[in-house]
């Protein structure tokens, strides 16, 4: 099963053709889930530059849209709108714009997340401390029930979803600190 019927035809005609290719030339399943990684990023990376931009691009009109909304009081709403929006148009800004591209590259992750669990090459092949690239690289186990954990934890710890944890933490708050009014509106 490669997912739905969008899911699965991005595996089967992107997904699995470029790691069949890299399974050509390479025997270590971890290094072709690193390239394979990869070139799905190179794939997604316009989508992710347009996005980025029109980011920076409301970065930038943000002393503006403060003017606006110090202009308008919360009771004239829609005069407060009608003025950002005009704001938008006249600059050729979108807040569309920063979420349309993920609408292209969320169907390309969900074909990745289905083609991993169910891709058989994958079995019993080992990857640095991972001894099966099909399960999870369990660094820490346990037997007993602990409430409010298990159900949704499980029972181990996975050492790769840890490190793709903290990743992401020192990702976001990199980004955080670089943009001024935003660490203050995700507290």
């Amino acid at each position: 099963p490669m997912g739905w019927t969008l899911f699965r035809w991005i595996n089967e005609y992107l997904i699995i053709p470029i790691f069949n290719f890299f399974g050509k030339y390479i025997s270590n399943y971890g290094i072709i889930i690193l390239l394979l990684t990869v070139v799905v990023k190179l794939i997604i990376l316009p989508f992710t530059y347009k996005s980025y931009m029109s980011s920076a691009k409301m970065r930038v009109l943000k002393p503006q849209i403060d003017e606006i909304n110090a202009k308008y009081p919360p009771e004239k709403a829609m005069e407060r709108q009608q003025a950002t929006l005009n704001l938008y148009n006249r600059v050729g800004v979108s807040p569309m714009f920063g979420c349309l591209p993920m609408l292209f590259q969320m169907p390309i992750l969900f074909a990745m997340f289905m083609f991993f669990p169910t891709c058989i090459e994958l079995r019993q092949e080992s990857f640095l401390w991972a001894k099966d690239l099909a399960s999870y690289d369990a660094i820490f186990e346990w037997d007993t029930y602990i409430p409010l954990i298990t159900p949704y934890f499980g029972n181990h710890i996975s050492l790769f979803c840890l490190l793709m944890t903290i990743t992401n933490i020192v990702y976001t708050k990199i980004n955080m600190s670089s943009q001024a009014g935003a660490a203050e509106q995700m507290k």
